[in-house]
Formats: C-alpha cells, structure tokens, sequence
C-alpha cells in the first residue's frame, strides 16, 4: 500500500500539483455523489415525441414480422433455441413426415369430453381415452428409439444432443397444423440419412 506524500513547507501551496510536470495528482473534483451519478444517468426508456414512438412501433413490429415468417419457412436464425441445430432439424423433419397416434389425441379428448355429457357413454369413453394415450405412448416410444438410432448413425453416437427425447415426444404429440416451426416436409418426405 502506498504511503500519502509528505507535504513540506517549500511545497505547501502546490500540494494539488506534481513538483517535476505541475500535472495535477487525483482527480481535481469531488468524488460525485449518488444522486449526482443517478441524475447523469437518466436516460428516457421509450423514445420522446410522438413521431419516434411510433417509428419505433413499426420498427419492432417489422422486425417481429420478419422473425415470425422466417420461422414459418424455417430459417435456423429466427428459431428459438430449442429448434436450432442439424440434429434437431432432422428430427423435425423425421416426425413431420410419418403419421403418429398421438397426433389425434387432442381431438379424441375433446370427444370425450362432450360424450360425458351422455352417462351411458361417459365410462366407455374413459376407457377409450386411456387405450388411445397408452397407444400414442407405446408410438412415441417407437419412435423416440428408432431415432436414437439413426442420429447414432448419422451423427455419432457420443454426438447426440440431450432433450430430444422429450422433443420428439412433445412434437409427435402435438397436431401437425400446431407446430411450430411449422412442417417443412411433406407425409413420406423422410430426410436424408
């Protein structure tokens, strides 16, 4: 640590000033206060007047346009995180292009639903429900495994991603018309392996 120079009587009026240069020692001001350093910082959030508000409106509505078509179409740079990468494409397109069970399970909810509305038909429809989501769960199963193996082949098998697993799963379960990043191959387009 530093020891404080020694004033002496011959320098006592230019304690402020370096005795070779005269270049002052410190900063030459008060160390600035709290609500001094806040008020220096104050800035506006949003734009001021009404003409930039605006502009800045539409910029960001443009910007947000243009993310959500080039998701819609598939760019990697507008998809979120969880959607990017090869290997998560090719799933995509792998569960895009075949049929699953659990595609229609929404739709066999909603019927049931309004079915137990008829008591004789209530309890059926509960058994019915339950068949139809052990079904849809042995097929994403199937299908999570027979990927495994392919991004194994494709990929390496110590390259695999970790969550596709439930990525498959939350894809193949979903309605074809609810994904997003929508589908970008057709039924049987299977990707290349």
């Amino acid at each position: 640590m530093a020891k404080a120079p020694i004033i002496s009587p011959d320098n006592s009026g230019s304690s402020a000033t370096d005795s070779k240069g005269g270049a002052p020692v410190g900063k030459g001001h008060a160390t600035p206060t709290r609500r001094e350093r806040e008020k220096a910082n104050q800035r506006p959030l949003v734009a001021k007047g009404k003409e930039a508000q605006k502009a800045q409106r539409d910029r960001v509505a443009a910007e947000r346009e243009r993310a959500r078509i080039g998701m819609a179409n598939g760019e990697e740079k507008y998809m979120p995180a969880r959607d990017r990468g090869p290997q998560r494409r090719f799933v995509r397109d792998y569960v895009d292009a075949r049929f699953s069970v659990g595609e229609l399970l929404i739709p066999a909810m909603v019927v049931v639903l309004v079915l137990t509305a008829v008591p004789a038909v209530s309890a059926y429809g509960t058994y019915i429900i339950w068949g139809y989501l052990i079904l849809a769960i042995i097929d994403i199963a199937l299908l999570v495994r027979r990927l495994n193996r392919k991004l194994a082949a494709k990929f390496g098998a110590s390259n695999a991603e970790r969550g596709l697993t439930m990525y498959v799963a939350t894809r193949a379960a979903s309605l074809r018309i609810m994904r997003t990043p929508r589908p970008q191959v057709k039924r049987g387009q299977f990707p290349q392996e």
